[in-house]
């Protein structure tokens, strides 16, 4: 079997909370420490993802992203690297904002965005479609590299979204039903036909006893 026909396996997580997860802020590709409470979700994952077998994680190169990584990786114990092209949607302008300050201060202009779907593009920031294109890029270089591998990815949840939106056929819009459950692990699938969706919402974070 050449690497080409092997399936490679991707769990998709996204980072544990921060700072700015908890004031609802606006983070894009900025920084806010994770919380205590994240460092715990972070430990829980780690304990969990121990039932499934993994052979290396790669990860976001922001802080939030790669620290929530490490600490799984106290864990699991596996390779770990970072790819810039994993970071969540660049949001411009709107970073350091909540929607809700967007909602009074620019209500035309979130508006428009909003309906956009794949086009929204924060000022100063990157459209949708370029965070779909940019981190599929990363998943099949990684399946290019490690084929066969059962890799977890570390990432947004923007970047999440815009893998899962792509292969599932989504517009994007606030019209459609929410499929992504929070907390969640899904996992995707590359072999010689592409990268396709395996399972939607197919590991919970257990909450703590």
């Amino acid at each position: 079997m050449t690497g080409q026909d092997k399936i490679t396996r991707f769990g998709l997580i996204r980072h544990a909370q921060t700072l700015w997860n908890l004031e609802k802020k606006i983070q894009g590709q900025s920084d806010t420490s994770l919380t205590d409470d994240g460092k715990r979700q972070a430990a829980r994952w780690g304990q969990l993802l121990k039932q499934s077998a993994w052979d290396r994680i790669i990860a976001s190169d922001t802080g939030r992203a790669h620290e929530t990584a490490k600490i799984i990786n106290g864990c699991l114990k596996l390779s770990l690297t970072t790819d810039s092209r994993l970071r969540e949607q660049d949001w411009g302008q709107w970073v350091g904002k909540t929607i809700l300050q967007l909602k009074t201060e620019i209500p035309q202009e979130l508006d428009a965005q909003v309906a956009a779907g794949w086009a929204f593009c924060p000022p100063g920031g990157e459209d949708r479609r370029l965070v779909q294109k940019r981190s599929q890029k990363a998943l099949l270089a990684a399946a290019a590299q490690w084929p066969g591998n059962n890799i977890l990815v570390v990432t947004h949840e923007g970047v999440i979204k815009a893998q899962i939106y792509h292969l599932c056929g989504r517009k994007f819009l606030a019209t459609e039903p929410p499929i992504i459950k929070p907390y969640q692990l899904h996992r995707l699938a590359h072999d010689a036909n592409g990268l396709r969706m395996e399972a939607l919402n197919a590991m919970a974070l257990n909450p703590e006893p």
